[in-house]
């Protein structure tokens, strides 16, 4: 009998044991929970449209395959002064200010000049560059000088962009063919299908600059434009945010750090902001 009361004691006291240890089990669950808790709400991350054949403002590193240029490094940087993440997305650029008016995208930044048809569909930041178009000729041709002399001639351009739009509407007899990519367009030019290629000034001197002397600058630009973030519309807050950062990296001095580092000189004053009248 006492034999029997004494397994009887054990037993009640092993159940005993092992709900304490549930118990402590549950209440370190709960602590973790609480812990997580106390790191705070992560980041928003936004998807970010970018067409990545664009140099010096988007491509990628031929070795890394990594995502660079002066508009990568610019969203990085906006992305960090204003506490929120980004995943660039690459894609044609004729495609992204529809990706952006639908909300397929959060934003794009691809050397996307500000016009009147561009904002009936989206909004903008402020502008943080200034561009112009150029023409760029084989560095045989000598009797090509500027736009004044394209009339007729057969003219490259870049699918979707400020250029396609200038050569149809304003170079008269102009025979247009649309690239997709700003190295389709040079290889034709090299290659002798086209007389000329029409193409934001920085991007073709960028593509000179690497060392393609087949290839030269000739006239005067056209059209100042203004590069600006694209988002979509109703997204005050974030056009507030953004524009925000733009303003911080500009009194930071970052801007132009990398302004420096991409273009080799200092932006213009009102960089990144509304133009001068």
């Amino acid at each position: 009998m006492k034999a029997l009361l004494r397994r009887l004691i054990l037993l009640a006291a092993g159940l005993m044991l092992a709900a304490a240890v549930a118990g402590c089990g549950q209440g370190s669950s709960e602590s973790g929970a609480k812990a997580t808790d106390k790191q705070g709400p992560s980041k928003p991350q936004y998807v970010v449209a970018t067409e990545a054949s664009f140099a010096p403002f988007e491509f990628r590193d031929d070795k890394t395959g990594e995502y660079v240029g002066f508009d990568i490094e610019l969203m990085k940087a906006l992305a960090e002064v204003q506490g929120f993440e980004v995943e660039f997305k690459d894609m044609g650029f004729d495609g992204i200010i529809a990706a952006v008016k639908t909300g397929n995208v959060d934003m794009a930044i691809s050397a996307i000049s500000i016009d009147d048809d561009r904002r009936q569909q989206v909004d903008f930041s402020l502008p943080y560059y200034q561009s112009g178009l150029c023409v760029a000729v084989r560095a045989d041709n000598n009797t090509i000088k500027g736009f004044e002399d394209l009339k007729g001639k057969r003219i490259a351009v870049q699918i979707g962009t400020t250029g396609a739009k200038y050569a149809k509407n304003n170079i008269e007899g102009a025979r247009v063919t649309e690239y997709n990519t700003v190295n389709d367009a040079f290889m034709e030019l090299i290659n002798g299908g086209v007389d000329a290629f029409v193409n934001d000034y920085p991007v073709s001197l960028y593509f000179i600059n690497q060392g393609n002397d087949k290839v030269k600058i000739v006239g005067d630009l056209a059209n100042s434009e203004f590069y600006g973030i694209a988002i979509p519309k109703g997204k005050t807050e974030l056009v507030q945010k953004v524009n925000e950062g733009l303003r911080k990296l500009k009194e930071s001095g970052k801007y132009a750090e990398i302004y420096r580092k991409w273009f080799g000189e200092n932006p213009p004053d009102f960089l990144p902001g509304e133009p001068p009248k």
